[in-house]
């Protein structure tokens, strides 16, 4: 799915596809999958892959498969499913009837591990998985044949039948391929084919009690599927030559595994074991917390899947790694939300102002407009009166230079009313904290312009305290401090980047009485603050805020001052 009618941006896949549909290689056809593993929540880096996938697919109106690759049921949940197949279609996409499991093939996928047997291409080996790992070698050794490796057909099929009946425990054999413990890729030097687990499946229960391993289902079940062009991050480079040869071996149709460059980003983390650490740690309060990566987390920020799909077609399809910086990613996430979003005041941090000079009973419904980017939109009105609400940092007693905002005795204007003039401050007797400003408003300036011709330097927003609705914001920001959380010396030192600050949560804001009723996941501009979402937590009587991103354009500032290197 492409956001824009234009042509799509060339890159090194779609060249492949391009030309394998002139050679007629796969009779026309692009089918693509999808296949995760149900042992985590997705996150953007997977958005990555789900966009390259089903958008090729529907670019070549053909077929995305989504299958789930469920073949590890010690570390697979239900609750996982579900909330990839939510991701999904949240993120634009659907798989229509090509929904697949790993394990609906689980009896096809033992029929091929016994024709290898037969064939003298798999055998049952015994050694312990640390003497496996020893018999391996290394880099710059060979490994060595395991004592097992020359066991009859006849013997491998009674040992392999005997696993798939449960006789032998966790750990006791495997079924590797026989290929060649000399390779120099050392995954080819005999890999593990299946394993015994004797744990329940949550699709099969407990039919199995052995379990083939990644690299011999996924390319059987491309195979199987039909799959053209089996998309991959280029972790999976070095499996290729097994994904060739499993194939090759057993004479079935063979889809092409290609590799691409996986998403890395600043200030977070992308591995799926960190973000389970991050979980069950308590450092985040679930995987849909605002701060993950997840799709699920950013969502519940106010995350909008259009701006994601925009960010993962704008950063390309590459073949070497790198990291992208989270601030293109809000950025596209601003461009989305300010055409998008409505405008709205809230005071997050309220300072009480009195007009004295304006009637006590009055009150006024100004028109706002609810989005200067579309005019369609329309406006809505918001109630004006005598006290209202500003924030505390827009006010000071003994203003800097440059502060244009309201001071004892400085005008300013009120988003939409009128301007007002602050000729009191009130202290608290015992602390000295500012407590509440006494001020007086021209009746003239009503919308926001004097009929003098005099200018104000300053335009705040405002609530009008008898009308707010009483409101938590929870500000969230980066969740690690440093720009690269695992570039470390010592892997097990990633969290210590972990940032004290990624969540304040404000309990005395007030936010205009439009916004009472917001649902979850209802995404705003909050006028000078920044862009927010209403949360789940939100009651009736209480609504929750999250801070999506900033105003502030970080990304904008980069590249102004990369434009100023070169130009130097």
């Amino acid at each position: 799915m492409t956001t824009t009618d234009s042509a799509p941006p060339p890159n090194f896949i779609r060249n492949i596809i391009e030309e394998d549909l002139k050679t007629d290689k796969y009779s026309g056809r692009v089918i693509t999958r999808f296949p995760p593993e149900p042992n985590g929540y997705l996150h953007i880096g997977h958005a990555k892959s789900i966009c390259l996938n089903f958008g090729f697919a529907a670019e070549y109106k053909d077929e995305c498969h989504l299958r789930f690759d469920d073949t590890n049921p010690t570390k697979e949940e239900v609750e996982y499913v579900e909330s990839i197949k939510a991701d999904v279609r949240w993120l634009g996409f659907d798989w229509g009837e090509h929904l697949y499991y790993a394990s609906d093939y689980f009896d096809k996928l033992y029929d091929y591990a016994i024709q290898l047997i037969r064939e003298g291409k798999a055998y049952v080996d015994s050694l312990s998985a640390d003497e496996i790992r020893e018999h391996r070698g290394t880099l710059t050794e060979p490994g060595k044949e395991s004592p097992y490796r020359n066991r009859s057909v006849e013997e491998n099929l009674d040992m392999f039948g005997r696993m798939k009946a449960g006789e032998f425990e966790d750990g006791t054999h495997v079924l590797r391929a026989k290929i060649d413990m000399a390779s120099p890729n050392m995954l080819m030097r005999d890999p593990t084919l299946y394993r015994i687990r004797k744990v329940s499946h949550h699709r099969t229960g407990d039919k199995w009690h052995i379990y083939p391993m990644y690299d011999f289902t996924h390319c059987l079940s491309d195979s199987i599927e039909g799959i053209t062009h089996s998309i991959c991050t280029l972790e999976f480079e070095n499996n290729r030559p097994l994904y060739d040869w499993v194939l090759d071996q057993l004479k079935v149709y063979h889809p092409q595994q290609i590799e691409f460059a996986r998403l890395n980003l600043t200030y977070t983390v992308l591995s799926k074991r960190k973000l389970i650490e991050l979980v069950e740690g308590g450092h985040v309060s679930a995987w849909d917390d605002p701060r993950m990566p997840t799709i699920s987390g950013l969502r519940r920020r106010g995350y909008t899947p259009e701006a994601i799909r925009n960010f993962c077609e704008r950063i390309g399809v590459a073949k070497r790694d790198s990291i992208v910086d989270m601030a293109f990613l809000e950025y596209c996430l601003r461009e989305d939300l300010n055409k998008h979003a409505p405008r709205v005041m809230a005071v997050l941090r309220p300072l009480r102002v009195v007009i004295e000079n304006y009637p006590e009973d009055q009150v006024e419904e100004l028109d706002a407009i609810n989005n200067p980017e579309d005019p369609g939109m329309g406006t809505r009105k918001v109630p004006f009166s005598r006290v209202l609400y500003i924030e505390q940092d827009d006010f000071r007693e003994d203003p800097p230079k440059k502060f244009f905002r309201l001071a004892p005795g400085r005008e300013v204007r009120l988003r939409y009313a009128y301007f007002i003039k602050c000729t009191d401050v009130v202290k608290d007797e015992q602390t000295g904290e500012i407590i509440e400003l006494r001020c007086t408003y021209d009746p003239k300036t009503r919308g926001g312009d004097a009929p003098d011709g005099r200018k104000v330097k300053a335009t705040l927003h405002w609530v009008s305290a008898a009308h707010a609705v009483k409101a938590e914001v929870r500000l969230y920001d980066h969740l690690f401090t440093k720009t690269n959380p695992t570039d470390e010396k010592k892997s097990s030192d990633w969290k210590s980047s972990l940032s004290p600050n990624s969540l304040e949560r404000l309990t005395e804001c007030y936010v205009e009485p439009s916004l009472a009723d917001a649902a979850p996941e209802s995404r705003y501009q909050f006028e000078r603050l920044g862009y927010f979402c209403a949360d789940r937590d939100s009651s009736d009587t209480s609504p929750v805020f999250n801070r999506t991103v900033t105003l502030r354009d970080e990304w904008a500032k980069i590249q102004k001052a990369q434009k100023k290197k070169k130009k130097s």
